[in-house]
């Protein structure tokens, strides 16, 4: 008895793990890894320096 729902469950493992599989083979090859922040990035990290450096000023006049 205990067989008898054993072999189902094995075959429903194993029909999972090949689509698995055939999903894993259909993903594209991924593209080379870049090193370093993109230039995207970059732009974003020197304008947020700026508005920062700003706002510090802005707080130190109010303050003063």
């Amino acid at each position: 008895m205990e067989q008898d729902r054993i072999e189902p469950a094995v075959q429903r493992i194993e029909a999972a793990l090949a689509r698995i599989a055939a999903a894993a083979d259909a993903v594209p090859a991924s593209a080379p890894v870049q090193t370093g922040p993109a230039p995207a990035d970059e732009a974003l990290r020197e304008t947020v320096v700026a508005t920062l450096a700003e706002l510090d000023q802005l707080i130190e006049r109010l303050e003063g």
